[in-house]
């Protein structure tokens, strides 16, 4: 019995914050997972940013509409989904997630919650639990599931260590010379590949 986890951002949609970069022409809401491995001190600098500015999330939720998957990213999935049980294991927020999981048909998303005041802005968010991927992946292993993993950033490496099978797709240049022992795609037929290869040698034990 197999799973397989994905990371949602960098690996099937575009990174969020960066696109919300893009349309404020604020350059510093570009800093992602992939810049900073501190969750925590991400996030802070996200919402001091978001007060700086005077903007909702309701601002940040009318870009998400505006977006859409990777090119290829909803046949991809519905090919994993055809032959394996899938779960999206992100870092993102419910609040920020829905419109990109309508696109993707709908798959299981594990991730958290931000905390919003009376007048929409963004004031703290709850993690539904720290290092969440890992903790994940390894409670899917105790039920007797071999998991097999993919991420693109720091805060994936757990889940992928955790995993009996773990993979980098899209990863930057500099994550993949830190963990070196992640196999890199650079497709998602290659990485369908990977997955593939990594279950066929799991079920032979």
């Amino acid at each position: 019995m197999q799973i397989v986890c994905l990371d949602l951002e960098g690996v099937l949609i575009p990174e969020i914050w960066i696109e919300f970069s893009k349309r404020t022409a604020i350059a510093e809401f570009s800093r992602t997972t992939r810049d900073e491995p501190d969750y925590d001190k991400l996030m802070r600098y996200r919402i001091a940013l978001l007060e700086q500015h005077g903007l909702k999330l309701a601002d940040i939720q009318a870009v998400i509409r505006g977006m859409a998957p990777m090119d290829g990213a909803r046949d991809f999935l519905d090919e994993l989904r055809s032959r394996y049980q899938v779960i999206i294991l992100s870092d993102t927020f419910y609040e920020f997630a829905d419109p990109m999981m309508v696109q993707l048909g709908r798959p299981t998303l594990f991730c958290h919650k931000l905390v919003i005041d009376e007048a929409g802005f963004v004031r703290d968010y709850r993690l539904r639990q720290p290092d969440q991927k890992r903790h994940a992946v390894n409670a899917l292993k105790s039920l007797n599931y071999q998991v097999i993993a993919a991420g693109d950033s720091y805060n994936d490496t757990g889940m992928l260590g955790a995993a009996d099978a773990g993979f980098f797709i899209h990863p930057p240049e500099t994550i993949v010379a830190q963990f070196p022992q992640y196999p890199v795609n650079r497709s998602y037929p290659e990485l369908k590949a990977s997955i593939d290869g990594a279950a066929a040698r799991l079920r032979q034990g």
